[in-house]
């Protein structure tokens, strides 16, 4: 017998009345032990579309059956049910996807395990986490807790019509630089470098002429919405950044009057639309001390004077930014724990990195 997870879900006619039909017929079936149930809960349309809400479940099953074999039995249930399928994204009287066959890795045709996109599905992984909380990904080689984690209570779909940009993001010498780069190395795809050594304003705020802020923060941001406008980021190929674009608020706070503060509120939403939305953030986490003797050895005499206590600022700064992140999916990384150099850990990442985004040249040689 082997330990399977069964996504259930559907948004028309009675949707819980179909749930528990399902249920009942994966129980009555001599080869399948249903073992536990999640809660149900609703959803909306996954991409938005003009919809009834869905209602979703987890069940947990044991079954003798192979693979191929239970994903036979659940179409019969969903045929039985009056399931009519129809294009992708459809609405549906209800549907039942294998989500994790044991420890088990297929990748056929007709069956996908784990199922591809689950690790963008909170409805699903907040299941799961009822049911298992250390259940592990076979892939990814995370639990699905920390899945959950990363998408902060939202729902995702691999969308190949925009640019697959992945933002790095932290305070300042944290490694994101280097990150991005090595990434974009092991990627062979393009990176997109912060502007600082071209900013002339910098060097001269560092030093203390607050007066010059808003013309830097404005620097930056005229740089930075050149550099990810979308018209520069061709769809369905992968571009690294060694910053998130909403970083412009936190610095903006931090170095601005509130004279200034307000100027530059009005051109930040004015641009804010024309800048491409990253599908994946890596937040770099790490302790100011640490931070601050990564800017002391590389040494940028502008960046010398930076105290302590702007890098705890900014660190906090990050993580307000990222509770309440909705943007995309958001992978956490202790520099205690992950280098930025070492080619073990790089090539965890990139592996990560690959389940988020929709690369027709990655995907097809992962890294």
């Amino acid at each position: 017998m082997t330990t399977a997870y069964i996504g259930l879900g559907g948004n028309l006619g009675d949707r819980n009345a179909h749930i528990n039909s399902a249920l009942k017929l994966l129980s009555d079936n001599e080869n399948i032990e249903l073992v536990r149930t999640s809660d149900i809960i609703e959803t909306a349309p996954l991409v938005g579309l003009d919809q009834p809400k869905y209602l979703n479940a987890v069940a947990e099953v044991k079954t003798s059956l192979s693979p191929q074999g239970l994903l036979e039995e659940l179409v019969e249930i969903e045929t039985s049910l009056g399931r009519v399928r129809k294009e992708k994204w459809s609405s549906r009287i209800i549907d039942l996807d294998i989500l994790l066959f044991g420890s088990q890795v297929i990748n056929e045709p007709a069956l996908t395990i784990p199922h591809r996109q689950m690790h963008l599905r909170s409805f699903v992984l907040k299941g799961l986490c009822r049911l298992n909380n250390n259940l592990v990904h076979p892939v990814l080689k995370e639990t699905v807790s920390v899945l959950a984690e990363r998408l902060n209570g939202r729902d995702f779909f691999l969308n190949p019509d925009v640019p697959q940009l992945v933002s790095v993001a932290g305070v300042i010498g944290v490694g994101k630089t280097t990150l991005a780069e090595n990434l974009s190395g092991l990627f062979g795809c393009k990176s997109i470098r912060e502007a600082y050594d071209k900013n002339p304003y910098l060097p001269k705020v560092y030093a203390g002429e607050k007066e010059l802020a808003l013309d830097s923060q404005v620097f930056f941001l005229s740089s930075r919405v050149a550099q990810l406008n979308p018209k520069n980021l061709p769809p369905g190929r992968i571009t690294i950044s060694d910053y998130i674009f909403e970083k412009e608020l936190i610095y903006a706070r931090c170095l601005l009057s509130a004279e200034q503060m307000s100027l530059y509120e009005k051109t930040y939403r004015s641009v804010r639309s024309e800048v491409a939305q990253p599908v994946l953030a890596i937040c770099l986490i790490d302790s100011a001390e640490n931070c601050l003797k990564r800017i002391h050895k590389r040494n940028r005499p502008y960046e010398q004077k930076i105290e302590l206590g702007f890098l705890q600022d900014l660190g906090g700064d990050y993580d307000e930014l990222f509770a309440h992140w909705k943007t995309c999916p958001v992978i956490r990384l202790l520099m205690s724990d992950f280098d930025c150099e070492n080619a073990e850990d790089l090539q965890y990442l990139a592996k990560q990195i690959t389940s988020y985004i929709v690369d027709a040249a990655v995907i097809a040689s992962p890294p």
